[in-house]
């Protein structure tokens, strides 16, 4: 695969086999983010786990310290008072049927979570089809089902992000903006691999956090040392 010149500058800082502590990788991964644009720092863990048993899923949310760097549109499966309460904590979308049948019919999926109240889970059931492979589902575990809608759109905007095995065993998650500068970031990374160590499964066997690699979009992959990982 061939890289383009910025690219290719950004790799002669890194130390070609050497795996850093988080600080030091996370100011690496800021300085080899070149593009124009604030590009997104993302982590991605690789777990010792088999996600294809049920007792070694790793599924979960957790609030970044510093939020994301981003906006997220929210949507509401509500109604009555509840509904009222999402429109006021400052939901994007709120309603019902209206956007089943607009999911359904138009494949409208304008939005970046979608929260539904227990008693909706029966009408967001029809188009799991669409939502479920597309990460939008509502569920419990991320905290997406609940009668607390003003909690979930709170903790969703200012930060809340879920995080969840791939088919690899790799858990893929935003922890910032390039613009957040190493420390935030910093602050971000051991927030989120707190959480995911605290939902290693008791099923897992021998170790648990098999590699860490923290990149900028268009940056290459910086490598973390398990061992100096202080989450």
């Amino acid at each position: 695969m061939k890289h383009g010149k910025k690219y290719n500058e950004s790799v002669k800082l890194i130390e070609k086999g050497t795996q850093y502590a988080p600080s030091e990788a996370l100011d690496l991964a800021v300085k080899t983010a070149s593009a124009k644009f604030d590009e997104t720092i993302e982590a991605h863990i690789k777990l010792g786990v088999d996600s294809r048993h049920a007792d070694q899923q790793v599924r979960g949310a957790v609030v970044l310290p510093n939020g994301t760097g981003k906006k997220v549109r929210v949507l509401v499966f509500a109604k009555g008072a509840k509904a009222d309460e999402a429109q006021a904590a400052g939901a994007d979308y709120v309603g019902a049927e209206e956007y089943i049948t607009k999911i359904q019919s138009e494949g409208w999926l304008d939005f970046d979570v979608a929260v539904a109240t227990p008693d909706m889970m029966g009408l967001v059931g029809r188009i799991a089809r669409i939502l479920g492979p597309k990460g939008l589902m509502p569920n419990p575990k991320a905290g997406t089902v609940t009668p607390d809608v003003v909690k979930a759109i709170n903790d969703l905007k200012a930060g809340k992000i879920e995080y969840r095995l791939d088919k690899t065993n790799i858990i893929h998650c935003p922890i910032g903006k390039k613009s957040f500068g190493t420390e935030k970031l910093t602050e971000n990374f051991n927030t989120l691999l707190s959480a995911v160590i605290k939902a290693k499964p008791a099923a897992a066997k021998g170790q648990y956090l098999r590699s860490v690699t923290v990149a900028s979009t268009m940056g290459p992959g910086i490598k973390i040392a398990p061992n100096k990982i202080d989450a």
